[in-house]
């Protein structure tokens, strides 16, 4: 029998102040999971786990910088004391800089490379550390990458975000025998979400349109529909969902896998 519950579980999603990483929050907490919102914008995430405890959720927020190792070794003991525990992450936090090829600026590489490559691996490796059967959390659990439609489809302007999210796939699969391999009890996953008119989404149309490529945001956020079977852009809860699917126990025999919610985009 298969369970959407995730009462009794400790989350921690990374990137959760906003956008897709606070629907996702809301989502694992509405299932039942304890969930740590971690981000470098303290106003916002603090705001965003007080929305949380109003609601009967249990929610805390902790202080993250993703690229850093010290922010990773100091929250996640901070997540197991304050939610009782860690089995569950979502690597989400991530950054997009728009460039034609021709165009790009070395230091928007790095920076896309840091956070979104970067950061997903500490993620991966302090969550492997707490929850493998001699960590303190110790209980094994599951994580959630969070990569793109763009790692599968060939779109103007995304490529170093469109190579960093392949990487993002690449590291979920290895992580995963990892853990299966060396008895971790991990499950590792991930999803490739379609184009969500969040704050990010909302500025890689306008960015689009700036460096030539469209004439307008609104043609760009066309082009992409026109491209999708389903015929409209993603929404939150359409992502939120599948986390909380992937993390759940209707999942407890997926491992390595990437989960397309894209309506039909990189298909």
């Amino acid at each position: 029998m298969t369970s959407y519950d995730l009462s009794g579980r400790r989350a921690l999603v990374t990137g959760g102040a906003r956008g897709l990483g606070a629907g996702m929050a809301e989502a694992l907490a509405a299932a039942g999971a304890a969930v740590a919102i971690g981000d470098v914008l303290d106003d916002e995430g603090k705001q965003t786990a007080e929305s949380l405890r109003a609601k009967g959720a249990t929610a805390e927020f902790v202080k993250l910088d993703i690229t850093d190792e010290d922010s990773w070794a100091a929250a996640v003991p901070e997540v197991i004391a304050s939610l009782g525990g860690f089995d569950l992450l979502v690597n989400n936090a991530g950054v997009e800089i728009t460039s034609l090829v021709a165009d790009l600026d070395p230091a928007d590489v790095r920076r896309m490379l840091d956070v979104n490559v970067l950061g997903t691996a500490l993620g991966l490796k302090h969550a492997f550390r707490a929850m493998r059967p001699d960590g303190p959390a110790g209980n094994g659990g599951a994580v959630v990458n969070v990569a793109s439609v763009a790692a599968t489809i060939a779109f103007p302007g995304i490529s170093i975000y469109s190579a960093t999210k392949s990487a993002i796939d690449r590291l979920t699969r290895v992580a995963a025998a990892e853990s299966g391999k060396l008895g971790y009890g991990v499950r590792v996953n991930c999803i490739y979400p379609g184009l969500t008119p969040t704050a990010m989404g909302n500025q890689l149309a306008v960015d689009c349109a700036e460096i030539g490529l469209f004439p307008s945001p609104e043609e760009a956020a066309k082009a992409v529909v026109d491209l999708t079977p389903q015929g409209r852009l993603g929404q939150v809860d359409d992502m939120a969902d599948a986390v909380v699917f992937l993390a759940s126990g209707a999942a407890k025999y997926i491992t390595g896998a990437g989960l397309p919610v894209d309506g039909g985009m990189g298909m």
